[in-house]
């Protein structure tokens, strides 16, 4: 069994989670039940978590008394959680997303019974706040519940949240008429650590955050973190309670999210100078390129794929030799598929832009 293991986790290098994580090093904290409903223990959320909680709330900028939150079993939970608050905020308010978003957040909708606005998106995968302004406006006699991405699934696009509240002030929405979920199950735990990056912080008018703790920060259990403001919360129930603890910190995350992003970079240069169509957003590690034709190759690489496109998202568990072995196999491939002149490079210039689209047209006008 152990040895199945090791070679599944070996195989599965494009995975969006990373192996540095030695679950050996948690197996003391694995096998105790740090949090157990079952127990004599009170229901709240344990000293243990509100070390977790209060880390992150110095990450996003709110202060311990004017925080509620709690460990979720992912980002999935963290979206229902927050959406949920900004629906009981605003129970006749409509929520607006991208198309762009995860599939999750149109069924939680569905599950809410919300009416749900899917906005269009910029080739980059970001909201088209152009097309938010004509929604809002259409329907400016309901309140404005939003979910933001803070990196897309399929190119890793972060939405603007500045730009957003702009367009819902100039839309005349006030604070106590909209309210913003941001969804960032993989980029909101490595933004904070990107020098020029957008920031996302309860310092704005936003009303709740989400972020997975398996992804980046690989931990060995799938969980996340959901964070809101307390004064919903409180109008939410009177028998919350705040509760405090001392301060924790987790070290090296910069370099961390730098390796991961020039490592990006890297396979990107690596696919362009192969005259493969390929793109990637600014702060992100998800680099989107062209389907490849054979699905064994696909497979094999364990690609996640959406139409015309696929993406690989460069964690910290994969080296610059992953990525030549996927790079020099892929422009090995391509040339045995394109050969006999029959098939030519697909264009995907709709999903990537026509300057990131290196086909038989686009190069030409290039």
């Amino acid at each position: 069994m152990g040895a199945k293991l090791t070679t599944r986790s070996e195989k599965y290098e494009n995975d969006n989670s990373h192996t540095n994580l030695a679950i050996t090093q948690c197996s003391g904290e694995t096998q105790a039940n740090l949090a157990s409903l079952g127990s004599s223990f009170s229901l709240n959320s344990t000293t243990f978590e509100v070390c977790v909680l209060n880390w992150f709330t110095n990450l996003w900028e709110i202060k311990k008394n004017e925080y509620w939150g709690y460990v979720t079993t992912g980002g999935t939970e963290g979206n229902l959680h927050g959406i949920l608050v900004g629906r009981e905020q605003l129970p006749d308010g409509i929520l607006y997303t991208s198309q762009d978003s995860h599939y999750s957040i149109f069924k939680i909708a569905r599950m809410y019974r919300m009416k749900c606005m899917k906005v269009s998106t910029l080739t980059s995968g970001e909201i088209d706040c152009v097309n938010l302004k004509d929604l809002v406006l259409t329907h400016k006699d309901k309140p404005a519940i939003i979910n933001l991405n803070i990196g897309t699934t399929m190119k890793g696009a972060i939405d603007d949240l500045d730009l957003v509240i702009q367009t819902l002030e100039e839309c005349g929405f006030t604070r106590d008429r909209f309210y913003i979920h941001c969804d960032g199950a993989l980029f909101g735990m490595m933004l904070p650590f990107v020098k020029q990056a957008p920031r996302i912080t309860f310092k704005k008018p936003i009303g709740s955050v989400t972020v997975s703790g398996h992804k980046f920060l690989g931990c060995p259990i799938p969980c996340g973190i959901a964070i809101t403001r307390l004064e919903y919360i409180n109008a939410l129930s009177k028998n919350v309670e705040i509760i405090a603890s001392r301060d924790a910190t987790i070290t090296g995350l910069q370099n961390e999210v730098q390796k991961c992003i020039m490592k990006a970079r890297y396979l990107q240069n690596r696919l362009r100078d192969a005259q493969i169509s390929t793109m990637l957003n600014k702060f992100s590690d998800i680099v989107i390129f062209e389907r490849p034709l054979d699905d064994d190759f696909i497979r094999r690489w364990n690609l996640a794929c959406n139409g015309n496109i696929a993406h690989v998202v460069v964690m910290q568990h994969i080296t610059i030799e992953m990525l030549d072995s996927f790079g020099g196999e892929f422009r090995k491939k391509r040339s045995f598929w394109f050969e006999d002149g029959q098939l030519q490079p697909l264009c995907i210039a709709n999903d990537i832009g026509s300057r990131n689209c290196v086909c038989s047209m686009h190069r030409s006008l290039s």
